[in-house]
């Protein structure tokens, strides 16, 4: 068709890798600068073909407009208490950043604390975390521009708003935390060279730990924990409820490992002037080890060592020999502890996950036993709030059907009864008006697999619904229920059916789910992804035509690779912000970490699985029929999944299947600008991606809108 000729991109012939003796071309390697002024003239010849396509697509501007007026609802977080006062996070609706606003006591009026929105004109300026003061007179706070991954952290005193000068940069993937004299935090940065704004692809190593004494220059900061003979380990600090210990945690990864260490911080005569005397409790990376609470020596923690399920262990320092180490709640069999966090001094509150719904029980600190088991529909905690020192607690329960609701239970009762704090509402949805099912279908090899599908009431099973699919299956990640508007406008007025796929890889099942899906077995995910498609079929809720398949990041490495895989069996695919170059990930920003997932193609049988898989690579114009309508989506950034991922794709893509006569549907990127990997996105840029998603899939699916 004439509307798609796509923008011609130079491809160097002459760019080939060996690995391990297999040649590779990588004709458009030159799109991994992204300050060439070729890199910057092919992002916006791409945009120009894209964006007048959006713009004229039919229920654009009809579906921003629905999207704008249901995003008009008010939104809160969970109040928590530090010091005497109560904080929170609120949206009125349409603001693009959420407000944390502060209030004396629960029944007193709320002030603005901290406004994100006041900080850029555009709203690209988001407040990633808190920190506060054991007292809750000072707080850090973390801020991030246009979605990247580095922050800048600044300080402020609490009763008078007033802004302190201390200002540290560099800092990511970093942890946040007070000593308990108020003196100053335990932060991350990185000795990184060069620009820092998140365009840069330049590799995220020799991260260090750092102790700010309030007041000083950021230059006076010491170095409390660094290992230069491991470039890629990361290290976090936390201060045990006490006081006394600082809580150290290393990982190298994404796995769900780490070493664990310790400093009696009651030890230090003249405070933290260096590199903190630890001791080194768990010095392997066999299993995790999360800090929950601690009575003088005796700690409590949450682990999947031994248990793919997790359990709570409690570790005497002064006894610490694993030998003398024992089970507070053992694990479950069918179940996956969550999180855990412990409350009104000898309360936990534990949270499971049992077949991708959340269960939330009060226990015995003590003796690990149930106390009570708090009443909960089909979906998820999405927020929670109580501390050991709090006689309290707030957490929020949602679903696809459910905004949110805020409990908050008074811990001080023999009985403790939760009662509605705050229910949030969104005006034109009647969530009666709709359905929630859980199916178990059988994937390739026969493993169950659960997916959640969510419709109008009395849809017809004619095979002819349009459904968007979603999944992610990856770095043990559970895609829990999640309330989203725009996926509700699909259903309500596009007449769509929301399908979400619980693959391998993910968390919902525990490590041993995790494992199913990594390495070697990643393509378990994929075939649980197209057998997802297969089951809608077969039940009569679609056909190949009408499903659009959607996912993000390691999501958008499965769509890449089901499309190829498979692309008689989509009409229409999203992927946004996806890992698409799985011989190459690991060399750029924080890549590196996702190999105990992924694998690493320097090695030679990770190499065979990958080249086998990687989007990127496996790309061709299939015998019969044409690709599905692609639309991918990234950002310039997005220092998680940097951009050329998709950028090679998107070329590779166009050179290969939109050359072919038989390709008569789109193959479009959208490259967005001030925006990074996804968190942060202010609202107004979320209304826009989403009309342009769903435009896009109205416009490929031959969707009518209806009101």
């Amino acid at each position: 068709m004439d509307q798609f000729t796509y923008p011609t991109a130079r491809r160097d012939e002459g760019l080939i890798d060996d690995y391990h003796g297999t040649q590779v071309p990588d004709p458009y390697a030159w799109l991994e600068d992204p300050d060439g002024e070729e890199t910057k003239a092919f992002v916006e010849a791409q945009n120009k073909v894209t964006m007048p396509y959006l713009e004229k697509c039919a229920y654009r501007d009809t579906y921003k407009k629905r999207l704008t007026q249901m995003m008009d609802y008010p939104r809160y977080g969970c109040p928590f208490k530090r010091g005497s006062r109560y904080f929170y996070r609120h949206n009125t609706g349409l603001q693009n950043q959420n407000v944390m606003y502060v209030q004396e006591s629960l029944d007193a009026e709320a002030k603005v604390f901290i406004d994100p929105n006041k900080l850029s004109e555009d709203g690209t300026i988001a407040m990633t975390r808190t920190s506060f003061s054991e007292d809750g007179e000072l707080c850090a706070y973390m801020l991030s521009k246009s979605g990247s991954d580095w922050n800048t952290i600044k300080f402020m005193r609490v009763v008078s708003g007033e802004e302190l000068p201390d200002v540290l940069e560099r800092v990511k993937f970093s942890c946040l935390c007070w000593t308990h004299d108020g003196k100053g935090v335990f932060y991350n940065r990185y000795p990184q060279d060069g620009k820092v704004d998140g365009t840069e692809t330049t590799a995220n190593v020799n991260q260090k730990l750092y102790y700010h004494v309030l007041g000083t220059s950021q230059s006076e900061d010491i170095i409390c924990m660094e290992f230069p003979d491991h470039p890629k380990w990361m290290m976090g600090a936390e201060i045990t409820d006490d006081g006394r210990y600082a809580i150290l945690s290393i990982s190298e990864s994404c796995d769900p490992v780490n070493r664990l260490y310790y400093c009696d911080l009651t030890t230090l005569e003249g405070g933290i002037t260096g590199i903190l005397p630890y001791v080194k409790l768990v010095d392997n990376f066999d299993a995790e080890y999360e800090y929950i609470a601690n009575e003088g020596t005796l700690f409590t923690f949450k682990t999947n060592l031994n248990a793919p399920n997790y359990k709570l262990i409690t570790i005497d320092f002064e006894k610490p020999e694993q030998e003398n180490w024992e089970d507070l709640v053992a694990e479950s069999e069918t179940d996956v502890l969550e999180w855990v966090a412990c409350v009104a001094g000898d309360k936990l509150i534990t949270c499971y996950i049992k077949d991708v719904k959340n269960i939330l029980e009060i226990r015995s600190l003590g003796t690990g036993e149930t106390i009570t088991t708090l009443p909960l529909d089909v979906g998820t905690i999405s927020g929670y709030a109580g501390r050991k020192k709090d006689s309290e607690m707030f957490y929020q329960f949602v679903s696809f059907l459910t905004p949110g609701v805020i409990y908050h239970c008074d811990l001080t009762k023999d009985t403790p009864t939760p009662k509605v704090f705050k229910q949030i509402n969104v005006e034109g949805f009647d969530r009666d008006n709709f359905e929630t099912e859980q199916v178990f279908y059988k994937s390739k090899d026969g493993t169950k697999i659960p997916m959640f599908i969510v419709h109008r009431k009395g849809i017809e099973l004619d095979g002819n619904n349009p459904v968007f699919l979603y999944g992610y299956g990856g770095f043990n990640i559970s895609i829990m229920p999640a309330f989203s508007v725009s996926r509700l406008i699909f259903m309500q007025h596009l007449g769509g059916i929301l399908a979400v796929a619980n693959l391998r890889g993910g968390g919902e099942y525990g490590e041993k789910w995790h494992k199913e899906g990594c390495f070697a077995k990643k393509q378990n995910v994929f075939d649980d992804f197209q057998c997802a498609a297969e089951h809608l079929i077969r039940e009569k809720y679609t056909q190949p035509g009408r499903i659009v398949i959607n996912g993000g990041s390691n999501g958008g490495l499965l769509v890449g690779a089901c499309v190829n895989q498979r692309p008689d069996l989509f009409g229409c695919a999203v992927a946004q912000v996806g890992v698409l170059d799985m011989l190459k990930f690991h060399k750029f920003t924080i890549g590196h970490a996702w190999t105990t997932d992924f694998g690493c193609a320097d090695n030679k049988e990770d190499f065979g699985y990958l080249h086998k898989h990687s989007p990127l690579h496996n790309i061709c114009i299939p015998e019969s029929g044409q690709y599905p309508s692609v639309l991918l989506l990234t950002a310039d950034h997005d220092d998680r999944v940097v951009p050329l991922h998709s950028l090679k794709y998107i070329a590779t893509l166009q050179h290969l299947v939109g050359s072919s006569p038989q390709q008569e549907r789109p193959l479009l990127i959208r490259v967005d600008t001030k925006a990074g990997h996804g968190a942060g996105k202010p609202t107004a840029k979320t209304i826009e991606e989403a009309a342009d998603i769903y435009a896009f899939i109205a416009e490929n699916l031959k969707l009518e809108w209806k009101e």
